[in-house]
């Protein structure tokens, strides 16, 4: 796989050795337990997969790159280049502006925009409305386009189905920037729906079986589908894409239940006629990933941290994973901890911030944490979180002890 050059202060020195030798043990990945760095009185459980994915690094470098090669030009991003605060603010510390919020709210508007300007286009891409408005200014969205491989591949599995007259129905969130994105680009290639949950889906199948009719399609999916989507036609033929970071085993029951939906309508030997089949379209990162905490919660542990960006999709999901499971905390770095009393943290069921006290288990020793991170989010912040929870036992073995049957299996191999 293609190595990116990623700025080293992004890298974590205790991740890196994990990592590394995790690599050299297991080269095809099939493993999927986890890491265990033990500190003595403190264990820390690390996902076999976790930070930063293809998508991600490929954007990083290329983000830099455009810094590099621009040093007397204005350089600006379109919105949030990934969903992770330390790298965007780094980016606008290094004097990138942003045009607009992760909503779409214009910060600068594009008619200050000169040919002469870089403007990076995030890693979620963007839509054809907006890349027509910059190219009519004159404005290069082509050198420094930092769109996933993977959203690419939805758009061209989209472009393909609704040329063979498929509708698409995307799973994700619909004011999301990918699924925004995504939307745009589908939309002029065929009818277009978008679904959030298992609930919507339960709808849309509701509508395709003719158990209900288009007055409930379009109450259910206001301001979800594309202009002139007619229910009674337009879910005859379909097939089911992903916003990239959601969850994986929700994307493919979302699309077996649709896909039963058209068996019951039209019969179990016309239902290649109307169901496009769409899973080579899943993300093989965010899919590793998933798959990784599932291996790293069902080995148990007594408090889980996830490290991302509050508003970081991919990150969310895997919160409500570990949180099936054990006291999860969903934190954007180690500044919102100081000791084992007190945490801030996100709260994805209310969706804001909250403070919890006595959040650290202190009764009984081994400690295990389970430790995991979004795919937007640095190893450094990981390993500043390991320093900072070891700090807390004077007895613990150091790094370079925890770190030493790591840098043995590596020589050893």
């Amino acid at each position: 796989m293609k190595q990116f050059d990623v700025p080293v202060f992004y890298r974590s020195p205790i991740i890196s050795t994990v990592k590394d030798a995790r690599k050299t043990l297991d080269p095809r990945k099939k493993d999927l337990s986890p890491s265990v760095i033990d500190f003595g009185p403190v264990r820390f459980k690390i996902a076999r997969h976790f930070g930063f994915c293809y998508g991600v690094e490929n954007a990083i470098e290329i983000a830099y790159r455009a810094l590099d090669e621009n040093p007397d030009k204005r350089v600006f991003l379109l919105s949030e280049m990934i969903h992770n605060p330390h790298v965007n603010t780094d980016l606008q510390e290094r004097g990138v502006k942003f045009l607009r919020t992760t909503s779409g709210e214009q910060l600068i508007p594009f008619d200050e925009l000169n040919e002469d300007d870089v403007v990076i286009i995030p890693a979620f891409g963007t839509t054809l409305e907006v890349e027509q408005t910059l190219a009519d200014l004159g404005v290069d969205t082509e050198t420094y386009d930092t769109t996933c491989p993977f959203v690419e591949k939805v758009w061209r599995k989209s472009k393909q189905i609704g040329g063979d007259e498929y509708s698409i129905v995307v799973h994700g969130k619909r004011y999301h920037e990918e699924t925004r994105a995504t939307f745009s680009h589908a939309k002029e290639q065929g009818p277009v729906v978008v679904v959030r949950n298992m609930e919507e889906a339960e709808d849309l199948a509701k509508v395709i079986r003719g158990d209900e009719d288009a007055e409930f399609f379009y109450k259910h999916f206001d301001d979800k589908y594309s202009e002139g989507f007619d229910p009674e036609t337009d879910l005859e033929r379909l097939g089911v894409v992903n916003q990239t970071t959601m969850l994986a085993t929700e994307t493919k029951a979302i699309a077996n239940l649709l896909r039963e939906a058209v068996i019951d309508r039209y019969g179990v030997d016309n239902v290649k006629e109307h169901f496009a089949d769409t899973s080579d379209t899943l993300c093989y990162a965010t899919n590793e990933n998933q798959d990784a905490t599932l291996s790293l919660i069902d080995d148990g542990g007594d408090v889980g941290i996830v490290v991302g960006g509050y508003n970081s999709s991919n990150t969310s999901h895997l919160v409500e994973l570990c949180e099936e499971k054990m006291p999860t905390y969903f934190i954007r770095s180690a500044s919102e901890f100081d000791s084992p009393a007190e945490i801030k943290h996100f709260d994805l069921h209310r969706q804001d911030v909250t403070t919890t006290e006595n959040w650290f288990p202190t009764d009984d020793t081994p400690v295990d944490i389970v430790l995991t991170s979004g795919a937007s989010c640095p190893d450094a912040l990981l390993d500043e979180v390991i320093r900072k929870v070891v700090a807390w036992f004077p007895d613990a073995r150091s790094v370079e002890e925890a770190l030493e049957p790591f840098e043995t299996a590596q020589e050893e191999e």
